[in-house]
Order: structure tokens, then sequence, then C-alpha cells
């Protein structure tokens, strides 16, 4: 019994030592990803999902660029449909299978009957300035469904990064009473059925039109929404030889009883959009800035500039670095203009949040006129103290650049390297000292045993000197 019980301790040292180790390498792991969660939501064997193809009958949807949203969102929802329906264990339902407009409350209410898991709303996107591009999916604000579509959401900005789309993110919006702005959805948590729209692209701006402007291009947004599904339930298909059931244990951080932070509606502007000059050259019509801005509320997302002071602006253009699916970006950037020659610009920039919320930056204006020569062996760079700034601060000699408000610290990589190495660095210590705690344990082990033989010979000859 003496044996049995110090081998227990042994082994039950052994087995706490192996648990920190793990712990320290699942941690370690977890660091380098934001997607290590299980799926929130609980789920019968069999999974039930109702598709919404958005709009129909009178009610067109967008017609921007002669693109018809309502025929558009029933091809991609008839795509989704037949994707599916090949995978195992699934029942999958249409709202509609027709060109007939049916009220929102109708279609949640179809959902409930059906007892649906989930509720997806097929969508294309257009906007009323048409400058706006890019993905994005609209979720529940509140728990339990903003967890749900949270982590649906953030597997359908994966599934679609891989097409080249601009990622707009995952969002709420509520309405002036409070609760969810868009009908689908409202209705839908109404009837507790989990539901989010998914809107694909913009018809009318440029860079999307390329991924929606063919029939194939619908039915290849139906089969990826499909595997986003089958990512978030973790699916399996059988005749697809496909299998997601790892992938649902992976998913984005949530709280079933709170809101994702990253979700959140954001009604302010950016807090601090603010330029300065770093270099002009005269001769062939360039001009450098530094830009910088921030949001203490969500992220930005695009930048776009006026060179008559404000009248007109450029294209929209990303913002460097915008992650939504952290929420981070450069807080500061460098970009070169190239400016029309014989003109003498007033320039101002302007960052867009994730809400498409934007706020104007200082402006800088130059006495100096641009006045394109052909480039010599050497051109000469003219100083940039030739602009001056109009409501802004000044530049160069002639100016000092005001300090941004103190924001929040982003992330930053040296420091994110540094902690990577602070980690590696004490699992190195915890395999060490889980080596010297072994060994000590085989040595002690030893000695033990050592004297236990002793002890019985000792007592065998005891025995044989009584004989």
């Amino acid at each position: 019994m003496l044996m049995t019980s110090r081998n227990s301790q042994f082994f039950q040292r052994v087995r706490i030592l192996l648990s920190i180790l793990f712990s320290a390498g699942i941690f370690l792991a977890g660091g380098t990803t934001s997607f290590a969660a299980p799926r929130l939501q609980p789920v019968e064997d069999k999974i039930v999902i109702v598709i919404d193809p958005g709009h129909g009958g009178k009610n067109e949807g967008t017609t921007e660029n002669g693109f018809q949203e309502k025929s558009m969102t029933m091809t991609t929802a008839m795509a989704m449909y037949e994707e599916l329906c090949k995978y195992d264990n699934v029942e999958v339902y249409l709202t509609r299978t027709s060109d007939v407009n049916l009220s929102l409350e109708k279609r949640a209410q179809y959902a409930a009957d059906k007892n649906a898991d989930f509720l997806f709303s097929i969508h294309y996107n257009a906007s009323l300035c048409h400058e706006m591009y890019g993905t994005e999916v609209w979720i529940p604000a509140y728990a339990p469904y903003n967890a749900y579509g949270y982590q649906f959401g953030y597997v359908q900005m994966e599934t679609l990064k891989d097409t080249g789309l601009f990622l707009r993110g995952v969002k709420t919006r509520l309405g002036d009473d409070g609760n969810d702005y868009y009908g689908i959805i409202r209705e839908s948590v109404a009837r507790s059925v989990p539901a989010v729209i998914i809107e694909h692209c913009h018809v009318d701006q440029e860079n999307d039109i390329p991924f929606c402007d063919s029939e194939e291009d619908l039915i290849a947004f139906g089969r990826e929404d499909a595997r986003s599904v089958a990512k978030y339930f973790g699916l399996k298909s059988t005749e697809l030889g496909v299998d997601y059931s790892d992938d649902s244990l992976v998913l984005a951080e949530a709280s079933e009883n709170g809101r994702a932070k990253l979700s959140l509606n954001d009604e302010t502007d950016p807090d601090v959009c603010q330029i300065t000059l770093s270099d002009a050259d005269y001769d062939t019509c360039e001009a450098t800035f530094e830009i910088s801005a921030a949001d203490y509320d969500s992220m930005l997302l695009y930048y776009d500039y006026s060179l008559d002071g404000g009248k007109t602006y450029s294209a929209r253009f990303p913002w460097p670095d915008a992650n939504v699916f952290d929420g981070t970006y450069t807080d500061t950037f460098t970009t070169t203009l190239q400016i029309p020659s014989d003109t003498q610009p007033k320039v101002i920039f302007r960052a867009y949040n994730l809400y498409d919320l934007d706020t104007e930056s200082n402006m800088v204006s130059f006495s100096q006129t641009f006045q394109y020569k052909e480039p010599t062996s050497t051109p000469e760079v003219q100083p940039a103290s030739d602009a001056v700034a109009v409501d802004g601060p000044a530049l160069e000699q002639t100016q000092t650049a005001e300090k941004l408000p103190e924001a929040e610290p982003l992330p930053d990589t040296e420091e994110e390297v540094g902690i990577l190495d602070f980690l590696m660095i004490c699992l190195v210590v915890v395999i060490v000292l889980f080596v010297i705690v072994l060994v000590s344990q085989i040595l002690a082990e030893r000695k033990r045993r050592q004297r236990r033989r002793q002890r019985r010979k000792d007592a065998g000859d005891d025995t044989y000197q009584s004989r």
C-alpha cells in the first residue's frame, strides 16, 4: 500500500506538470489568433436553415447601374440552397421561390414555423454617395443573438476575404426606439430565431461591380455563403467530400450575455484627423503628406482627399492595415498625391470609420504653383516651407504641428514581438522546471527503492542469524 500511494503521488505530480505545460502552449497559441472559441449557439443534431432572398414583387431593391436586386438575391439564394442541401443532417428552406413580395413579419414567421436554427437574409448593396464598396454582415444588437450573429459574421468575412472583396465588417444598427433597425433581424429575434443580413457587395461602385456582373458571380456568392454556414455549424458532406466538424470549435471570441465590442453601433465621427506636409516637388507635381487619425469607438475604414478646399473629393481608398477581425488600423501613414499642373491646391483629407462617418483634417494650401517640367538628371526639390496652412497647424519653419489628443495605445508590432518572446521564455522555463522536477522525482524514487531493498536484505540476514 505504501508503494502504491507513493507511486500515485508521483504520477499525480507528473500530470500536474503536464497540465501546466499544455496550458502554456495553449496560451501561446491563443495569443496569435482571435479565433479560439467554441460555437455559443446550442443546436440539435439536425440543423434547420432558412434562406431569405431579399425583396421580391414590387419591392425590387436597388436598381443602380441596371442591376435588379430582387432577381440577384434569388439567384444567389437558390445556389446557396442547392449547395447546403448537399450537406448531411441539414434541412434547408427558402422564404420565397418566386417573384413575390413578402412582409418581413411573414418571412420571420416562416422561419419560426420551421423551427429554424438560423435565418440568412440575402442582399446586395448600394449607397447614396455611390462611393462605398465591400461586403458586410448586419447582426442583432442584443444577447444572445448578437453573439450568434457575430460568430457567423466573422466566418463569412474569412470566407469572402479570399475573393478579394474589401471587408466592411460585422455590425449592428439601432433604430430610434433602441431596437434593431433592420426589420428582418428585429422580427426574427422577436420569434427567437437568430438572423443576419449578408450584404455581398455594392452594385453602384466600380470596385465591386466585377464581383456581381454575371450570373456565375451570383451563383459563386451563394456557394460561398453555404460554405460559411457549413463552417459555422461544423457540417460535413459525404457528397462533396468535405468535413467542417472541427471548424465549429475555432470561432471568434464572443460573450453570450453581452455584445461583441467590434459590433457596437458607433454614431460618432472619428475623433482626430490631421495632416502635415512632408515634401513637395513643384516640377513633378507631387506632394507627400503624413496623415494621422483615430477613432476611439470603432475603427477607420477609408480615407479620401480634396485638392480644392473640400468642394470635391477623390474616390475612397482603404485605410492602411484596417483589420475588421480585431479592429486595428495604422493611425499614421504617408501618401504622395499627384497635383494637377498649373494649380495651387488646398488639400484636405477625410477619415471614415466603420459606420461611414467622417472627420475632415486641417487644410494645407500652397502659395507656389505646381507646374510640371520634364525631369532633368537631378530634379530640384522645392522646400516644403512654401506651403501655408489654413485652419490648421503651420508647416515646417512657418508651422508647428499640433499634437494629437492622447489616444488609447494601438497595437505595436515590436511590442507584440516582445510579448511573444517573453511568453516563449516562460514556456522554456516551464519545460526546464518540468524536466528538473521529473528527474528529481525519478532519482528520489530510485533511492527509496534502494533503501527498501537494503531493509529487506538486512531483515533477511537477521532471520538467517536467528535460525
